[in-house]
């Protein structure tokens, strides 16, 4: 008797094609970095020539458009439709500040992937991944949102994302330090106290609890000592040595200016190189009678690539002004004002909305780029934040009630340094009733020690 099983499997759907991997893995570029990759291009495919090409016709050029049932009209368009020349030189010369420029490291990390064997499809989640990352090599939205938006499973995105934290630098991708510090460890093949702190008792750890960790672990004082060695040699921002070039500039992507009461977004791309796709590559892909069938579907595949790469750049462009128009509206009041001050709550996914884009996509645009304003040159980055709202009723910026902190914080009798409790306190006189866990927060992410490690004699 013929027997049934019913087999259930899941599926992974990677729907993203090559032309969108190639947006993507564009769009993150700074304007530095895409000049080197436009550059690279160039030399790869010869269907791109650099400089305005010479309008001629031959009179001798065969008249053979067979297309072997192809639209070339659809797949070519025009090479004038994506002649980068036209991109206007919005450069400046006029600002020079000596912050280290941001350079992509992504590259490195692809080519150890795939030194590793792993699969096309684990590749583009890569890719996705290392997209957003932030300065500091750690991942920058939760995993989820780049599963939903490939289509994915979590499990998928987060098999991926732990084979990229092994890799040199080991860390990368993180979402937290302890995570990073952790994945460190097990590249150095570390089994003893200093990774059991690290995974069980980490928050005791970093708030130098250290009693209660020799409670925990049973260890000695100098078997902490030890652990604490071995911890203190890791590196808490994997990706900051390796996305930095130190006494560099940085170069602004965007320039704001207001004309008339009226803003004006400019990209500052005019040093780029000018790009063409070559007729000659064009007419080998058309014609039939010159050209046998490998030497036109070799030209055909170089021509398109040519054209997506190409599309790929000006999108980058439409893009980013998008974005930042988005971030403008948003916060006007902050760029009118000039002095800092005035910047609202405002988090990836309200410019999502704004913009039509998934979140992916505006962390990539955000990421590393930098606006010249008529003030000061600020990191996309510097304008999210999220909020809360005051006692009067007044949304304000977390960022306001950071620099609050601070500043409370500076002015505190060093011998007498307040807790966290007093701290909530003054913050509340101060408008903003923030609750004492919150800006225990804070004050980590400020750097800011407990009050008994702030004492000074």
């Amino acid at each position: 008797m013929p027997t049934q099983t019913l087999q259930q499997s899941q599926k992974l759907g990677l729907h993203l094609s090559p032309q969108q991997i190639l947006q993507s893995s564009i769009l993150q570029l700074t304007t530095l970095r895409l000049e080197e990759r436009i550059l690279e291009e160039l030399e790869q495919n010869p269907a791109l020539e650099l400089n305005e090409p010479e309008t001629t016709t031959d009179e001798n050029e065969p008249d053979d458009t067979d297309q072997d049932d192809i639209d070339w009209d659809e797949i070519l368009d025009s090479p004038d439709d994506y002649n980068t020349s036209r991109l206007e030189d919005h450069s400046r010369e006029d600002f020079e500040i000596q912050i280290a420029a941001s350079v992509a490291f992504t590259e490195k990390l692809m080519e150890q992937l795939a030194d590793h064997g792993v699969s096309e499809q684990a590749l583009g989640i890569a890719e996705e991944l290392m997209g957003n990352l932030n300065g500091e090599g750690y991942l920058s939205i939760d995993p989820l949102l780049i599963a939903e938006r490939l289509e994915i499973s979590e499990e998928a995105v987060e098999d991926v994302r732990r084979q990229i934290m092994r890799l040199s630098p080991a860390g990368i991708g993180a979402l937290d330090l302890r995570e990073c510090l952790l994945a460190q460890l097990e590249q150095l093949g570390e089994k003893g106290l200093a990774i059991i702190i690290v995974a069980d008792h980490f928050e005791n750890f970093a708030n130098r609890r250290y009693n209660r960790v020799m409670q925990a672990t049973g260890c000695s004082q100098e078997e902490l000592t030890q652990a604490i060695e071995v911890i203190s040699r890791l590196n808490p921002k994997p990706g900051q040595g390796e996305t930095t070039v130190a006494n560099e500039y940085i170069i602004p992507d965007i320039l704001i200016d207001e004309v008339d009461g009226q803003w004006l977004i400019t990209l500052n791309d005019g040093s780029l190189p000018e790009m063409f796709v070559s007729p000659t590559y064009v007419t080998m892909a058309r014609s039939k009678k010159n050209y046998d069938t490998e030497t036109r579907q070799f030209a055909r595949k170089k021509v398109e690539a040519a054209k997506w790469f190409m599309q790929a750049v000006l999108q980058r462009r439409e893009t980013i002004k998008r974005v930042m128009r988005a971030i403008l509206v948003r916060q006007e009041k902050f760029f009118r004002r000039g002095d800092g001050a005035g910047l609202k709550p405002m988090v990836l996914r309200d410019v999502a909305e704004d913009v039509k884009m998934d979140i992916s996509t505006i962390s990539r645009v955000t990421n590393g780029k930098y606006v010249q304003t008529p003030v000061n040159i600020y990191e996309l980055k510097y304008f999210f934040t999220e909020g809360m709202t005051t006692e009067e009723g007044e949304e304000v910026s977390t960022r306001e009630i950071k620099a609050a902190l601070q500043s409370i914080i500076g002015d505190e009798n060093k011998r007498s340094p307040l807790n966290d409790e007093k701290l909530a306190s003054l913050l509340k006189d101060k408008g903003y009733p923030v609750a004492r866990r919150t800006v225990a927060k804070y004050r980590e992410q400020l750097k800011f020690p407990v009050a008994r490690l702030r004492k000074e004699m």
